[in-house]
This record gives C-alpha cells, sequence and structure tokens, in this order.
C-alpha cells in the first residue's frame, strides 16, 4: 500500500513540476485555466439535438462542444456532415489523411470557410511516420492556394496505428515521435506553423503503446492493456511527448 501511495504522490508531484514548466510560473500564482471540450461529430442526429440557434451570436452553435471536428470517413464534400457543419458557426477541424486528395481538400476549405475567417478551420494532419514526408508538403502548398487561413494540427496518434503478430492494436512511439518531429521540421522548412497536437492518452498506467522510457515490447501489452477502441499513451509516455512538444516548440524560438 506504501508504495502504490508513493507511486500516486510522484505522479501528482511530475504533473505538478510539467505545469509550472509549461505555463512559467508557480502553480500556487495560477488563478484560472481554460478548458475547452472538442469531440468528433459523428453521430449527426446527437450533434443537431444540441444545436441552437442563439440570438446574441445571430448564428448556430453546436452546443456540445467548443471545437467539432469532420473525421476522413464523413469528409464528402456532398455529404449530410460536411452540410452541417457549413451551417454552424463554432470553429471546425477536419481530419487530412494520405488519401485526401488537393481537389477534395481545397473544396472542403471551399465550403466550409468561404468568407476565409481566420480561427475558424483547423486542418488535423494524420499520415503516419512513412507517408508525412511525402504527403504534408503538399497539403501545405494546396491550402496555401486558396488563401484561406488554416490552424494546423498534428496527430500523430492514428496514421501509426498497426497490429502485432497476435493481432493487438497498437502504437509505436518511435513512430508518434517522428511523425512530430516531421510535422515541426517541414512546417518551419515551407514557413508554415504547427499551432497544435492531437494525443490519445490517459492518466493511468495501461500497456497500450510500445516503448517509451520503460521500453515497452509487444509482450508487455497484454499488462494493463483496457482500452476498447484504440491505444492511449500512459501517463509517463504522455509526460515525455509533452517535453519532447516543449523542446521542439522552443527550439523554433
Amino acid at each position: 500500500m506504501a508504495a502504490e501511495y508513493h507511486g500516486i504522490v510522484k505522479s501528482i508531484s511530475d504533473s505538478l513540476d510539467y505545469l509550472e514548466t509549461v505555463s512559467g510560473q508557480e502553480l500556487h500564482k495560477t488563478r484560472r485555466a481554460d478548458i475547452y471540450a472538442a469531440h468528433e461529430g459523428l453521430h449527426l442526429l446527437y450533434e443537431q439535438a444540441q444545436t441552437r440557434f442563439l440570438d446574441r451570436r445571430d448564428h448556430w452553435y453546436n452546443l456540445t462542444t467548443h471545437f467539432p471536428w469532420i473525421g476522413m470517413r464523413t469528409a464528402a464534400l456532398d455529404g449530410a456532415h460536411v452540410e452541417y457543419f457549413r451551417g454552424i458557426a463554432n470553429p471546425v477541424g477536419v481530419k487530412v489523411g494520405p488519401d485526401m486528395t488537393r481537389e477534395w481538400l481545397q473544396g472542403l476549405i471551399a465550403v466550409l470557410n468561404p468568407q476565409a475567417e481566420p480561427g475558424r478551420l483547423t486542418l488535423i494532419h494524420r499520415f503516419g511516420a512513412k507517408a508525412i514526408e511525402d504527403c504534408l508538403p503538399n497539403v501545405i502548398t494546396a491550402v496555401r492556394e486558396t488563401g484561406s487561413p488554416v490552424l494546423w494540427v498534428c496527430d500523430p496518434m492514428h496514421g501509426n496505428t498497426e497490429s502485432t503478430a497476435d493481432g493487438i492494436k497498437t502504437r509505436r512511439f518511435d513512430k508518434i515521435v517522428a511523425e512530430l518531429e516531421a510535422s515541426f521540421r517541414i512546417h518551419e522548412s515551407m514557413d508554415s506553423h504547427l499551432g497544435g497536437v492531437h494525443l490519445e492518452l490517459t492518466g493511468e498506467n495501461v500497456t497500450e503503446c510500445t516503448g517509451g522510457a520503460r521500453g515497452l515490447t509487444d509482450g508487455d501489452l497484454a499488462g494493463a492493456y483496457k482500452s476498447a477502441v484504440d491505444p492511449r499513451l500512459n501517463y509517463e509516455q504522455a509526460m515525455e511527448i509533452a517535453m519532447r512538444i516543449a523542446g521542439l516548440h522552443k527550439d523554433k524560438r
């Protein structure tokens, strides 16, 4: 019991140290932290049921979240999801994968942000470590041709999903890091700016993604594999990723 308590205290202490490192101030001096919610707008009946016209804003808003996004599977230009997202005033995101063509992407930008409004549209690229070098430069060029401002976010999780020899779904820490580092480097080389990162993680000590400081292997996955959907970074792996992102961002200043 004492060992478990010590582990919890250490985890909290590490988290507080990280928050102070990122915020640049002592935690007890922090007065307020704004938290925003986001999710994929997948089930339209649910999204529509919570959509309201706000008189004070004179627009329709999805009130289930601050920031809904469209996945690759539902991003058809003539699809119901794009039509719904076109009608709400929330800032919105679109996942961009290797299969999205230049014409498709430029069409989505024209429909979802016809007024070229800053802050309206976020593009979340998810190519995988193997494909990012070939795909990301073309996507940046295609977006630049539209003249529309976008916020760029890297999702290094989904494009690096694979299965082990035993059929267990996992993600390799080294590939996640490789895609992140390539994203920062490519955006900088093209005079673009990576504005965010989308990770799937948990504060629990799960064993769903291999690699990281503890060097988890395929054989370790069965130890604490709890996800029913996608493998997540555990708290140690998430902290390591956060520190690497902070280092990459600092290097670009």
